[in-house]
């Protein structure tokens, strides 16, 4: 049972919180917004998969319009989510699902074809199946690898293309991706394939068919399983988190590889983008959480603060600071107050550090995110002024590595931020400075296989990376945090001589002294059980962890929209 207390009493570590203070003033659990299994008893986790939830809004006329899925154990349901607004009610869903033989790993809903009276969500399986469903209608329209001809191993996960009423991607523990198209069938036989691109430990492959048929890409990534993967904000770029422990960001439309960084040790288990597109942050075995940057294919920054795996990283778009020397001020905002305040960070950036702008104003950025691990700590972390701009220094070949894709055009340019539109990964709306080869979506889509018969391979020297398992009793935030030197020491002696313990040191995998270390603006204890799910919305942020319970926390202010709770009411072991 779940057994919490508010803050300020008790065992510190033991203690469960029930709300923690930021700048922005106090985040307060609602107990009346939980959502679970409607008998609200604790699953039983072991040897189960993660808890996931996922969100569609269906434009609801009322206002209401918030739908929450998630999965526990071999149970899918589907809600109305009220979030701060009303309590939740457990005794309705809309649907509710029971699987034998295989259990649900992960589950997307298409947000450009969502109404109040249909929608479109995909579910990946421990099996390797995928199933599309319409849990309004409370249909089930098609099951694609249904006889696990495509892949064998489990779903790691799924999103729906940018932009996209019919593609959507697919990752499997095997490390392949696939794409699929809902129109299309997937045969009856296994697939077979032809080589289109070729890199450094990535290939793609087209499927070779007489007849349209699914899948129509299979992309191979690294070494071990895709853990996640994420879309950048506009649809164009697509980041990969390994279990080898790379993250690699591709141009989707080229499957062209854009960038690398490498873990501290382990796999990567999350992945994430800044809503503007700039920044990237990575979770894994190593603990930590680690700050790419975009523009420069670097990390900038690392972040410590959990004692275990961390298994979500988020980024909060509704927090954004701006200062002004002249007149400081600091404001929480939505997607659009975003926009136009990145627009007018770029008029007065003029390819200068915010420190110093052309028309003599300091203005300086905060980014916030969280994370959330098995330590069943939640973690938030402010990325500040200090990390993403530095003092100015002269720019190497060493210390930047140029975004190409065709070995004479520059990608993404630091100073010119990727455009938050929703647009189709190939569409004519393209970031500027940008030049990218013959799409390879466009041309699977509508030309078939025969096209790509002179597209010529790019073959680069394949580098295998190996490593050892992560030990849980050997985790990196367990290791005495006063020498740098001797964490890298021990990290060196693990590693042996493998190629991915070359990787320390470089621009792929700084050491720990090398780059700034981020503490955790907040690090609270919120559950027993290890925590799987990290989302931030306009009005609250949600949790989730294994055991099944779903959380919401309102922001500062948004509480008072939830009446008072009944105790005879409150969920067993709650205390508000």
């Amino acid at each position: 049972m779940l057994k919490m207390a508010a803050e300020g009493g008790g065992k510190e570590a033991n203690e469960i919180k029930t709300q923690f203070t930021t700048r922005e003033g106090v985040y307060k659990l609602l107990p009346n917004s939980e959502y679970s299994r409607p008998n609200r008893v604790p699953f039983n986790s072991q040897g189960s998969n993660p808890v996931k939830v996922s969100f569609v809004n269906v434009n609801d006329q009322s206002g209401n319009g918030e739908r929450i899925c998630f999965n526990v154990g071999r149970e899918l349901y589907f809600y109305i989510y009220k979030g701060v607004r009303k309590a939740a009610d457990m005794s309705k869903p809309i649907d509710k699902r029971i699987y034998k033989g295989t259990l649900p790993t992960c589950h997307d809903s298409n947000t450009l074809t969502a109404t109040a009276e249909s929608v479109s969500l995909l579910v990946g399986f421990s099996a390797g199946q995928v199933q599309l469903i319409d849990p309004i209608k409370k249909e089930t329209s098609k099951l694609f690898n249904e006889d696990r001809l495509i892949d064998k191993s489990p779903v790691t996960c799924l999103k729906w293309v940018p932009g996209s009423e019919s593609l959507f991607l697919v990752a499997h523990a095997s490390g392949c991706l696939y794409l699929y198209n809902v129109e299309h069938t997937c045969g009856t036989t296994a697939p077979h394939y032809q080589l289109l691109k070729q890199g450094d430990n990535y290939t793609v492959h087209t499927g070779k068919s007489k007849t349209a048929r699914n899948p129509l890409l299979r992309w191979t990534v690294g070494e071990g399983a895709v853990n996640e993967f994420a879309f950048s904000p506009d649809g164009k770029f697509l980041a990969c988190a390994g279990q080898d422990g790379f993250l690699r960001v591709f141009c989707f439309d080229t499957a062209e590889l854009q960038g690398t960084m490498k873990s501290y040790f382990g796999g990567l288990l999350c992945v994430c983008w800044s809503p503007d597109g700039r920044y990237i942050v990575t979770g894994g075995e190593d603990d930590l959480v680690t700050v790419w940057s975009v523009s420069d294919s670097r990390v900038i920054a690392r972040g410590r603060g959990h004692k275990s795996w961390v298994s979500v990283v988020a980024f909060d778009h509704c927090i954004t600071s701006v200062q002004d020397r002249e007149a400081p001020a600091e404001f929480s905002g939505s997607d659009e107050d975003f926009q136009q305040f990145n627009g007018t960070r770029e008029r007065t950036n003029s390819g200068q550090s915010k420190r110093n702008s052309t028309d003599g104003r300091n203005l300086s950025v905060t980014y916030r995110f969280g994370s959330v691990g098995q330590d069943t700590q939640l973690c938030l972390w402010d990325l500040t002024e200090d990390i993403l701009f530095p003092l100015p220094r002269t720019r190497t070949h060493t210390n930047v590595m140029s975004w190409e894709t065709n070995g004479n055009s520059s990608v993404t340019p630091s100073n010119s931020p990727l455009p938050r539109s929703n647009s189709l990964p190939h569409s004519s709306g393209s970031s500027p400075n940008i030049h990218k080869p013959a799409s390879i979506v466009d041309g699977v889509i509508a030309a078939g296989v025969g096209k790509f018969a002179t597209l010529a391979l790019h073959e680069t020297r394949k580098e295998r990376h190996q490593e050892k398992d992560h030990k849980r009793n050997h985790s990196i935030s367990y290791i005495s945090n006063k020498s740098s030197e001797k964490l890298n020491q021990i990290i060196g002696t693990r590693a042996g001589k493998t190629d991915t313990a070359k990787a320390l040191g470089t621009t792929l995998c700084p050491r720990m002294e090398e780059i700034p270390l981020l503490e955790p603006l907040v690090c609270k204890k919120i559950a027993h059980e290890r925590l799987t799910v990290l989302i931030f919305l306009e009005d609250c942020l949600v949790t989730a962890c294994q055991e099944g319970f779903i959380c919401t926390w309102a922001r500062p202010g948004k509480v008072g929209l939830l009446p008072p709770q009944n105790p005879a009411n409150s969920p067993s072991g709650t205390v508000v």
